[in-house]
């Protein structure tokens, strides 16, 4: 579909298009790892529910983790009806990461691209707005010389100023972006002032623009929906709100409310308590689970940067809440992650040397999921023996 076509389309149909990050932001909680199994039948079942593209992984380079994730969904609904995360930090990397892309057989790309200064700062290694154009604009021109459809995010994009954040979409655009997606990272805005923000984005010559919102102050569906009504096109969602930290905007209600308020019945919804299941089920997080910040996985990470840097992430800390910050990883154990778990536990092991056995005994499942107690227990154990 061209963008004259998509244009023309929205035109005639102003009503909100899905996609789903279930199998990429939920995948990328901590301690949850979705198997290939779940993630066929989930997307099989996104798919049967009406929606229209099903987020999978995430690539920063060669070798990727989520490889067999991203090749179990395009094997069940096709690559067209998929779009995969890419990490972007630097020229270099983006093209590794594309080659990773196209040997998967991606078609639909979303670009990470950090754009508040603090993460800017953290990701990029500056907080210059020239430097964020340039690398944004880089890597969407890449993407578009292989023949990527593509959306570029705004990372942190509802703590981003407007005046650092509309000339960021602008020079996206104009570099040949398809979608931009505002990702509201840090859980930041309430509804009034989420429409304000995107009636900006909208008023860009030609912008297609998605939210993304995280749940921590339980306001993701609203905010969803006043993007919408301030002239957003697509809505990202997972099932059951499962994701990141406080999770997001949660699938089911979401369509609930586009049926209520809205009289939207172009989903099918009688798939979306088995979807539920499936999905608490691939996930490994029980029966139930409810978002917010009061969760066991509201300030559980599994990536080093999120620990080291927990202001970047946390509209309020954990200790605010009663909550506790905690590390929780299945497979994706690293040294930087070991490190921090023995910080300040007087315990002198090597991170160096423990991490690949302790990823030995995760891989023999003697320790599927590993937090900092675990970490602690396990590093005295490989002590003694």
């Amino acid at each position: 579909m061209t963008a004259v076509d998509r244009a023309q389309a929205l035109t005639q149909d102003p009503r909100p298009r899905l996609s789903d990050a279930t199998l990429r932001d939920s995948a990328h909680m901590g301690g949850v790892e979705f198997r290939p199994a779940h993630a066929r039948r989930i997307a099989d079942l996104l798919v049967k529910t009406g929606i229209e593209l099903v987020e999978v992984g995430m690539v920063s380079g060669p070798g990727s983790k989520d490889a067999d994730l991203i090749e179990a969904v395009h094997h069940t609904i096709g690559p067209d009806r998929s779009m995969t995360l890419v990490v972007v930090r630097d020229r270099r990397q983006v093209a590794t990461a594309l080659d990773e892309a196209e040997r998967l057989g991606v078609r639909h790309i979303m670009f990470s691209i950090p754009t508040s200064e603090q993460h800017a700062a953290l990701k990029l290694g500056t907080p210059s707005s020239k430097f964020l154009h340039a690398v944004a604009s880089s890597a969407i021109s890449q993407a578009k010389e292989r023949g990527f459809h593509v959306t570029f995010s705004g990372e942190d994009g509802a703590r981003t100023p407007k005046e650092r954040l509309i000339p960021y979409v602008t020079a996206g655009f104009a570099a040949g972006a398809d979608r931009f997606r505002l990702a509201e990272t840090v859980a930041y805005l309430s509804p009034w002032q989420m429409e304000s923000v995107i009636s900006g984005l909208t008023a860009i010559d030609g912008a297609e623009i998605e939210i993304h919102s995280h749940n921590m102050l339980g306001m993701a569906v609203a905010n969803s929906l006043a993007a919408i009504r301030a002239g957003a096109q697509w809505i990202s969602a997972t099932v059951g709100g499962i994701g990141e930290r406080g999770g997001n905007a949660p699938l089911a209600e979401l369509l609930m409310s586009l049926r209520v308020i809205h009289g939207d019945t172009r989903f099918d919804l009688r798939h979306l308590t088995e979807l539920s299941r499936v999905a608490l089920e691939g996930s490994g997080l029980g029966e139930a689970f409810q978002s917010g910040p009061t969760t066991p996985h509201a300030f559980a990470y599994e990536l080093p940067g999120q620990l080291s840097h927990p202001e970047a992430y946390e509209t309020l800390p954990a200790e605010l809440v009663g909550n506790n910050r905690e590390l929780r990883v299945r497979t994706r154990l690293t040294s930087a992650l070991v490190r921090w778990a023995l910080a300040d536990s007087g315990i002198e092991a090597d991170a160096e040397e423990l991490t690949p056995w302790l990823i030995d005994r995760q891989e023999r499942g003697d320790a599927p999921v590993l937090d900092r107690d675990g970490v602690r227990k396990a590093a005295i154990e490989f002590l003694a023996s």
